[in-house]
Parts: structure tokens; C-alpha cells; sequence
């Protein structure tokens, strides 16, 4: 039987790799749902080409645009965010890609595990805003998370076989993004151009500056504790230039499992999507000859302090971590559109976590208020 797919943000990153794995295994996968925020002209280019069952464009005004396109098709196109909690819980589907970027991927992550779907959750930021709600509520519906990130994939693979056998530890590997080793006052005055050249990953906008940043692995340590059942010590970030071992399991007898292999996110994304079978595919391969050194570092959390304000976070608990992820995805923004400087993203975001109220067992409603508080918060603290 074929896998019917969602994939929510089918025109990102993510998406665009995940229909390319569904294209060259059509055996084993079908594409039911996709959906976009605002890319209409790829969007109605893949629904022509993959023949899904819906299409959901979430910017409203683009509606009669994506409408038009295929009207001579029988696909069904809807608009808006109550479009995408909806379709998510159709019968017809099996798995949902969640590969929105930001917070947006939340609700529809909460209304497809309340459907009881599979999640492949390639949008970190649903388990760092909530990650206890979202677990919790897995486990309730009996709900299986597998992870696309290719870090988490990592530990996932490293795990098989060995889910009776308590984790002493897992080691994160990093990158070290574009700013490798160089100090505050280089930093200081980086453009948005030297920023988005990440040197192993091809990735959308916010995530490539999230990994300049590392922002992007203090979001990925968040997301470990509540996919792996971590304690906050028991999860550690290495730098590793090449990307070459995606992340380490280290076990209680100290034995420590890496899973390996080129910069590729198909293949997480196509593990995750036919988990537990391994489907035969044409990657390329990896060439120890190659990479005859591989090496390994501490981050530098002085000149990247986003890294640091994560692990505070995710220690704080409660809707911290909610803060941090609203105030980075403002301050993300803000320096795409360059208004706002590479290292003030950190002094923004640390702002934000001191003066937004903090909640310590916050519920749905408390995370909806305080994502909306923040930004307004953070909105204002620019303008001063």
C-alpha cells in the first residue's frame, strides 16, 4: 500500500526535496495534500505535477490565482490557515510532512495528531514552543513523531535497536555556520549576503540565518529534550565543519553511535516518511577517501550567544522557550530586511525574554498570547 503524504510548505526547502523523493520512489508514496503561504506559481506547479486530492494556499488574496490554474484539474484548492487544520484530518491521509516554517507549523501539528496521523516533523519550532503539550498529546492519541531534521534523524537511526537502552547523553553536531571562528567585531558588521552563503546545507532564508547564528541549534537542542525524552544535561552541541557525522548517542555502558553520511536532507526526509523500512535509493555516497580528516570543536557561545540563550531557555522552562522562538523569528526578519544588525538579533531576543511575562505551566491559549505578546514586544523594542 502507498503512503498518502501531506506535505504542509511544499514550495520550501524541505518540501521541494520531499516531493523529489516521492517522485523516484512512486511505489512506495502518493501525494494527497500540499500546501504553500505564498509561492502560488510553484505551488500550481507541483499540484500539476504530483495530482494531489488538495491544495491549500494560505495567503487568502492568492486564492483565485491558484483556482484559475487548475480548474481544468481535479484537484480541489482551498485558502487560508483553517484550510490547512482541516485537510490534515482527512481520511484519506496517512503521513503529514509538517515542514512549515515557524511558528505557523503548530496548529496544524496539533490538529493532525489529534486525528491520530503519523507526524514527519521537519518544523522545529512546534516542539520549542510546546514540546510537552505536543508530546502529551501524542502519546495520548498514540501518535508516532518521526524526526526530519537531519541531527534528530541522526539519534533516531542511532536509537534503532536500542530503545530498551537508557541514553547517557547525545551529542548535537553543528556546523559552525558561515562565521566559523570569527570574533563579535567581524560579526558586527556581516551583511544579509555573507549570511545566507551557508557552507554545507542548502536551506531557506530563516533557517540558513538561524545556522549563521546558531540559533538554529539552540531551536534543535529544544527540540531533542521533548523528541528523546532528555534531561537538560544530558544534551551537549559540537562543532563539526565538515557535516559529515549528523549528531552521536553516547549509551550508560559509554559506547557512543554516530550516524553518518554526505549533506543530504532527502534522505532523513525519506527515512522518516517510510519508517522503519529503508527504501533503496540513489543517493550519492560517502567516500572516507575524501574527507581523510574530520574534525570537532567547542561553539563559541561568547561571540554566537544565541546558543546560550536557548540552553537558558529550555532550563526556564514554562513559555520561555516560546519567547525565544517568537522573538528570533522577529528578529530574523527584521535583519533579512536589514533593519536590524547580526549580533542585535541576540541583544533583541535576550530582551524579550527578560520583559515577557513568564508563565510556568503555560496551556494552548497561554502559548498563542505569549507568541503574540513577544512580537509585539519585540516590535516596539526596535522602534525605541
Amino acid at each position: 500500500m502507498k503512503k498518502r503524504v501531506a506535505i504542509l510548505g511544499s514550495t520550501g526547502s524541505i518540501g521541494t526535496q520531499a516531493l523529489e523523493v516521492i517522485q523516484a520512489q512512486p511505489q512506495a508514496f502518493e501525494v494527497e495534500v500540499l500546501t504553500a503561504h505564498s509561492n502560488a506559481d510553484l505551488l500550481i506547479a507541483q499540484a500539476i505535477a504530483f495530482q494531489p486530492n488538495v491544495v491549500v494556499i494560505t495567503k487568502d488574496e492568492l486564492y483565485d490565482q491558484v483556482r484559475d490554474a487548475l480548474e481544468s484539474y481535479p484537484i480541489k484548492v482551498y485558502a487560508g490557515m483553517n484550510a490547512v487544520n482541516g485537510v490534515v484530518q482527512m481520511d484519506t491521509v496517512d503521513i503529514v510532512l509538517t515542514a512549515m516554517v515557524g511558528y505557523a507549523g503548530l496548529q496544524p501539528t496539533i490538529k493532525a495528531i489529534e486525528a491520530g496521523k503519523t507526524i514527519a516533523l521537519a518544523n522545529k519550532e512546534t516542539l520549542v514552543v510546546a514540546g510537552q503539550l505536543i508530546t502529551d498529546l501524542a502519546r495520548e492519541k498514540g501518535v508516532n513523531i518521526y524526526p526530519v531534521d537531519s541531527e534528530h534523524s541522526a539519534i533516531f537511526q542511532c536509537l534503532a535497536g536500542e530503545f530498551h537502552n537508557p541514553i547517557e547523553k547525545i551529542i548535537l553536531t553543528a556546523s559552525g555556520g558561515p562565521f566559523r571562528g570569527r570574533d563579535r567585531a567581524y560579526l558586527q558588521t556581516v551583511t544579509k549576503a555573507q549570511a545566507l552563503k551557508h557552507p554545507n546545507w542548502d536551506m531557506g532564508a530563516k533557517i540558513t540565518i538561524d545556522s549563521a547564528s546558531l540559533m538554529n541549534k539552540g531551536l534543535e537542542v529544544i527540540e531533542a529534550k521533548w523528541l528523546f525524552g532528555l534531561r537538560n544535561d544530558q544534551i551537549e552541541v559540537v562543532v563539526h565543519p565538515q557535516s559529515i557525522v549528523h549528531s552521536l548517542v553516547q549509551f550508560e555502558d559509554g559506547s557512543l553511535k554516530a550516524q553518518m553520511g554526505l549533506p543530504d536532507m532527502k534522505l532523513p526526509i525519506q527515512y522518516a516518511l517510510n519508517y522503519p523500512n529503508r527504501l533503496k535509493a540513489d543517493f550519492p555516497r560517502f567516500n572516507f577517501l575524501n574527507y581523510p580528516q574530520l574534525t570537532f570543536e567547542q561553539p563559541d557561545l561568547e561571540t554566537f550567544q544565541n546558543l546560550g540563550l536557548a540552553f537558558a531557555a529550555m532550563e526556564k522552562g514554562g513559555n520561555a522557550p516560546c519567547v525565544l522562538n517568537a522573538a528570533n523569528e522577529v528578529a530574523v526578519a527584521a535583519f533579512l530586511r536589514e533593519e536590524i544588525g547580526f549580533l542585535e538579533m541576540s541583544d533583541l531576543i535576550s530582551d524579550c525574554l527578560a520583559k515577557v511575562a513568564y508563565i510556568a505551566k503555560p496551556s494552548l491559549e497561554d502559548f498563542v498570547q505569549t507568541d503574540q505578546e513577544t512580537r509585539q514586544m519585540a516590535l516596539s523594542l526596535m522602534q525605541a
